[in-house]
């Protein structure tokens, strides 16, 4: 006799394990849901706050990890690339302390690079769009594609207005849909309501 499952089982077991998790911790993930939705409120009220706290946040983050990437590096100079890691390194720590240093520089510097995004973005999904043309709903492929080229286009002309809220704003949207999931998931768990 195999002892082997399906994935199909695989993946019934798996539900069913996360489902107990996510009860016996459903109080800690309504309580984060929450507090993500108030911090992603207070993102779009504030959304200069926000942003230069991003870009904050995101200083610290380069240099940690380039600091943790150089103490690998340690005794290291056989490896290959060794150089090159070594310039990622120290990349790492100085864009980091820039960000600290200048949030402002550091905020048109991310926005530039989201407008560029959507821009792209936006032209790969229309092309894209156009070449399955006639598959079902490429309309919509092409509509999304359309909508981040215009979004993309009404950042740039706003420069460097946009640069001061366009970040925020994003994240304020990030916290507030992500942290509406978690408490629903988790009230909906707490209720019994979930989905067998």
């Amino acid at each position: 006799m195999s002892d082997k499952i399906s994935v199909d089982q695989a993946a019934n077991v798996m539900r069913i394990a996360m489902r107990d998790a996510i009860k016996r911790h459903s109080t800690w993930y309504l309580a984060q849901g929450i507090l993500m939705v108030v911090a992603g409120l207070v993102a779009l009220i504030f959304p200069l706050v926000s942003s230069v706290a991003v870009i904050i946040l995101l200083g610290w983050l380069l240099i940690i990890s380039g600091i943790l990437q150089g103490i690998s590096l340690i005794g290291a100079s056989n490896v290959p690339h060794f150089w090159l890691q070594l310039v990622s390194v120290a990349l790492s720590i100085v864009v980091g302390f820039l960000f600290l240093r200048n949030p402002g520089e550091g905020l048109l510097a991310l926005t530039l690079l989201l407008i560029v995004f959507f821009i792209v973005g936006g032209m790969a999904k229309v092309i894209f769009a156009l070449t399955i043309r006639p598959f079902p709903d490429w309309g919509w492929v092409l509509l999304s594609g359309m909508v981040g080229i215009v979004l993309g286009l009404v950042l740039f002309a706003q420069m460097p207005i946009s640069a001061t809220w366009v970040l925020g704003l994003l994240f304020g949207i990030q916290l507030l849909c992500e942290g509406g999931a978690l408490a629903y998931m988790a009230w909906n768990v707490r209720k019994g309501d979930a989905d067998s």
